[in-house]
């Protein structure tokens, strides 16, 4: 998207003076679904006006109570990192951060994470330690315990609540199938053991028994952690609470499985043995293949819908579709395992 292209408020929020605090060289970072513009040590995120069907940002009003939502929802684990809900006002034929004028947009406003140990970086440069993944343990397992897990949540456990999810992913993928990144015969492979699986009711049940359905992260992998100290696991789900009332195996699953696609196979093993071990949840392993073939599906999922996003540029595009065809090749992997 060109500058030209992009809305005027995310133009005006590129210029450093518009920030009432030194914002020296303003960088813009795009998702599918968010603007989040890197100004000095903060970090300012405006969610796009989109509707997803299972995600749903399109009138003003609801964008601003999702923002109300990340603030709350991500202080569980980043309580010093997510500062405040933001406006953005109209003044006079421009714009005001915070200003007294109409609001035309809601966003959240970050302390700024040290870039150099986000855990992505460390990974792609082989410096992820057992150290770094036993730090992360240390968050996750009191996080999980005091997770509210009440009735209404254990419901999001059975069988037919995960099917839901698992299937639309194969709805929302159809029209890929035969691209470039999807053949017909992985999307078969790849649904006919998520179906089958599904099957198991008794394997969902046992895990609602144990207490294991709880309100989780539900989008922990490398690109939401920072290696700093403490560690951060931020930018959980906040959009729609069937994708993060789940099995804590879920959540476990896409770390686990995230190491898996960078090729870091020994401290995925490690994070879920340790994990367990640490947690006492001896059941979480039954679920695993079937929760990192769930996750790596989505995660090609999302390179698929970022690649169709008329609004990214040409080289994003092809990295996204690559990015897809790798993680379809994982699940297909896990379905056969």
């Amino acid at each position: 998207m060109s500058n030209a292209t992009l809305p005027e408020y995310i133009q005006f929020l590129q210029q450093k003076e518009n920030y009432p605090h030194p914002a020296e060289d303003v960088a813009l970072v795009q998702t599918h679904i968010s603007f989040v513009l890197l100004a000095g040590d903060s970090v300012y995120k405006w969610k796009k006006p989109v509707d997803f069907g299972f995600l749903n940002f399109s009138s003003l009003e609801k964008r601003k109570y999702y923002c109300e939502q990340e603030l709350v929802l991500n202080r569980r684990l980043c309580p010093d990192l997510y500062k405040e809900l933001v406006t953005l006002n109209v003044e006079g034929d421009s714009f005001c951060l915070n200003g007294s004028g109409e609001v035309v947009e809601y966003g959240i406003k970050m302390a700024r994470m040290p870039e150099d140990k986000m855990m992505g970086r460390l990974m792609a440069a082989g410096k992820v330690t057992r150290g770094h993944i036993d730090a992360i343990i240390a968050q996750l397992v009191p996080f999980y315990e005091d997770a509210a897990g009440d009735a209404a949540i254990q419901e999001f456990g059975l069988a037919k609540s995960v099917a839901v999810n698992v299937l639309e992913n194969f709805e929302q993928t159809e029209g890929f199938v035969g691209g470039e990144a999807l053949s017909r015969s992985q999307f078969e492979a790849i649904s006919a053991y998520a179906k089958e699986f599904l099957n198991h009711e008794d394997r969902f049940q046992a895990r609602i028994d144990a207490g294991k359905i709880r309100d989780c992260h539900g989008d922990m992998h490398s690109a939401n952690i920072c290696l700093s100290d403490p560690v951060y696991i931020f930018d959980c789900i906040e959009f729609n609470e069937r994708f993060r009332y789940t099995d804590v195996a879920a959540d476990v699953a896409f770390l686990a499985m995230d190491l898996d696609f960078y090729g870091e196979k020994e401290l995925s093993d490690y994070f879920v043995e340790q994990f367990v071990a640490k947690s006492g949840d001896s059941g979480l392993t039954e679920m695993l293949n079937f929760y990192k073939c769930y996750r790596t599906y989505v995660r090609a999922k999302i390179a698929l819908f970022t690649a169709g996003d008329p609004a990214v540029d040409e080289e994003t595009k092809t990295s996204c579709i690559e990015q897809a065809k790798k993680h379809f090749l994982l699940a297909e992997k896990y379905a056969a395992a």
